[in-house]
């Protein structure tokens, strides 16, 4: 789709948003809150929200704002010290959320986050009831990542809330993600990229972190992709720019586009593909591969070749072709213990070899998500 097509047929029509706005665009040069800014940012969000558009913000500063209320001028360099201004901070950015759009007559409710809300189905489901709860009663939802508990990767850290972003904003099936930050856009050669696929992350990513955040181009292109390739749009924009809401939702050509995918994913398989952590591998043969990916099929015990990882039946795992490459992910039906037993067996074998034969598949194509 042309990016003045999709500008405005997907923008302009957007009945839902997701905003997401970081430290560098909240905060000012001496790395305290900005007021006027948040002041103004909210404004655009109350025009939005009064044109019928829900509108869920994801933002960043809670570390910033507490470095600024403790006079810290330096970052943190451990992990108690980062969480305990995070921990002051986090007051500090709602409240500064709160009166700013309460001038405007709306209310904000505060959500905290961490990987493990979107791994687990049941809360993962709550946070989107809640959300929609929210939306029903004008209420301006604000998430923030819980950096006062998450501790890294592997206990619940997504380490940047641009991911968060793009996570909610596939959980909320939202129209587009707009991730506003402190330039224009997608550099290249010195340009503003107008848009920019999934490819192409690779080659433009600036890992190059900015002032006082976690993240950088590369996450925000990681974000992008993540909510194009459920089929959505996402944008890149300055968040200086005079009124940038209202005016990309008018389809004016700012920033940079991610062209969505075709098709939509469902609100399951987003889950089963993103924010459900996968729990162990399952390698698979040649046919296996082909069946999956070209015919829709689903994994049966005859195509495996392998198994990686100690899992249960209900875990996510991701399925690989024999090159080592990821093909897909999904539910699987039987432990990784179990699935080692039968391997390579026909499913009339099954019985045999582990005493019961609650399925057929091993992954039924309903609960997978193919690459």
């Amino acid at each position: 789709m042309p990016d003045t097509e999709l500008r405005q047929t997907v923008l302009m029509n957007a009945r839902r948003i997701v905003v997401k706005v970081g430290t560098a665009a909240l905060t000012d040069e001496a790395g305290r809150l900005d007021e006027q800014f948040i002041s103004d940012l909210c404004r655009q969000i109350s025009g939005i929200a009064e044109a019928g558009v829900e509108v869920a913000l994801v933002s960043s500063g809670a570390i910033g704002a507490g470095m600024a209320e403790l006079g810290l001028t330096a970052k943190p360099g451990t992990l108690p010290m980062l969480q305990a201004a995070a921990a002051v901070g986090q007051g500090q950015l709602m409240r500064t959320f709160h009166d700013a759009f309460g001038t405007l007559g709306l209310k904000v409710a505060q959500m905290l986050v961490t990987r493990g809300d979107f791994e687990d189905r049941t809360r993962y489901l709550n946070i989107r009831n809640t959300i929609a709860a929210l939306h029903e009663m004008n209420v301006i939802p604000v998430v923030n990542e819980n950096d006062t508990v998450a501790v890294d990767e592997l206990e619940g850290r997504f380490g940047d809330n641009d991911i968060v972003a793009a996570m909610v904003t596939n959980m909320l099936r939202a129209d587009a993600l707009i991730m506003l930050t402190v330039v224009d856009g997608v550099m290249a050669d010195g340009k503003v990229l107008d848009v920019v696929t999934g490819a192409d992350a690779s080659e433009l990513v600036d890992n190059s972190l900015s002032r006082g955040g976690s993240g950088g181009m590369g996450t925000k292109l990681q974000a992008a992709h993540v909510v194009a390739s459920a089929g959505e749009a996402a944008v890149i924009a300055n968040a200086r720019t005079p009124d940038i809401l209202p005016r990309l939702l008018s389809g004016e050509k700012l920033g940079t586009v991610c062209i969505p995918a075709e098709g939509k994913m469902s609100s399951r398989r987003r889950w089963i593909r993103q924010a459900a952590r996968s729990a162990g591998k399952i390698t698979v043969d040649e046919g296996a591969a082909k069946a999956m990916q070209e015919g829709g099929k689903s994994l049966l015990p005859s195509g495996i070749m392998a198994v990686t990882g100690n899992f249960q039946r209900g875990d996510t795992v991701e399925i690989l072709d024999n090159a080592g490459k990821q093909i897909a992910r999904g539910l699987t039906n039987y432990s990784s213990g179990d699935i080692d037993t039968i391997k390579g067996l026909k499913t009339s074998q099954i019985p045999d070899a582990i005493g019961e034969k609650p399925y057929d598949e091993v992954v039924h194509r309903n609960n997978m998500v193919v690459e």
